[in-house]
């Protein structure tokens, strides 16, 4: 590797050592064909990687843009990778999406959101979040369902689920968001109206005016689900469907365990007894 590409790829090795068995949610589980399951690891690989590039404290802004750039340009075909385990990342999932047919974009939407998460750390509405969202979250959804073979009918709905997914995440983490990288998604106008702001993330608990802030987020996050009940019935595959089916369920549980527990005090997660009800509930959905 010559001495511009080492500069575009840096030396640092950034990754978090995180995992599918770190996420809320199942990735290429066993509802999902064997034969496909390769392809859904190859999108989760690369959306591992390009997420420690964002959040290592390892890069500042330039670098990590730069690497996610070229990152990108490899999917894209405009770039050869080095022989190193992350960039070879986006080698596969550029030859899963030329095998598969599924648009580039479900890709390259990704890396449109961490370059922004690069420069951006504060959100002044639901607008700017639900924006971010769209490019963060969404484009997950629409692999897996053109993946599979769905149509566009599909996609309201599973941008409502992948937008709801991504605002509980942003719950769940928003602690350490704030501590480990000072990004913080809450929307600032509403922290203003209920008295509070973002360094009240860093009591040991949520004040009364942060647990407000929660549960109008948490509104929203309802309405998101409710659309996003209608989408296992718009799905064709039975295995897909029934992966959506288990993933609306968990999304619905853990925002009602949010409701009730403090995200600021410890990590709200989900229970075995939820994952159990999530999938007797999705089993409804065969019959």
């Amino acid at each position: 590797m010559n001495t511009d590409e080492r500069n575009v790829w840096g030396s640092e090795d950034v990754s978090s050592g995180k995992d599918a068995g770190d996420e809320n949610f199942p990735v290429g589980s066993l509802l999902i064909s064997r034969r496909l399951r390769p392809h859904v690891h190859a999108y989760y690989d690369f959306a591992r990687v390009i997420d420690d590039i964002v959040d290592t404290d390892r890069l500042d802004a330039d670098a990590k843009i730069t690497r996610l750039n070229a990152m990108e340009d490899v999917v894209l075909g405009k770039r050869t990778a080095p022989q190193r385990p992350d960039a070879q990342t986006a080698v596969r999932v550029g030859r899963t999406l030329a095998q598969t047919g599924v648009s580039t974009d479900t890709a390259t939407d990704l890396i449109v959101a961490f370059r922004q998460d690069a420069v951006k750390n504060r959100y002044d509405s639901w607008e700017e979040l639900e924006e971010y969202c769209r490019y963060s979250a969404n484009p997950v959804g629409r692999f897996l369902l053109e993946l599979h073979g769905e149509s566009a009918g599909t996609f309201a709905a599973s941008d409502a689920l992948c937008t709801a997914l991504q605002v509980i995440n942003h719950l769940q983490d928003c602690a350490d968001d704030l501590r480990d990288l000072d990004r913080c998604y809450l929307p600032r106008p509403w922290l203003e109206r209920e008295g509070v702001g973002v360094d009240d993330l860093r009591h040991g608990y949520a004040l009364p005016g942060m647990r407000r802030v929660f549960n109008a987020l948490l509104d929203r996050v309802d309405e998101l689900n409710r659309h996003a009940s209608l989408l296992p019935g718009l799905i064709r595959d039975r295995r897909m469907r029934m992966e959506a089916a288990v993933i609306v369920g968990l999304s619905r549980r853990l925002a009602q365990r949010l409701r009730t527990e403090d995200p600021i005090a410890g990590r709200v997660k989900l229970s075995r007894m939820d994952v159990a009800r999530a999938v007797a509930g999705a089993v409804r959905t065969l019959v």
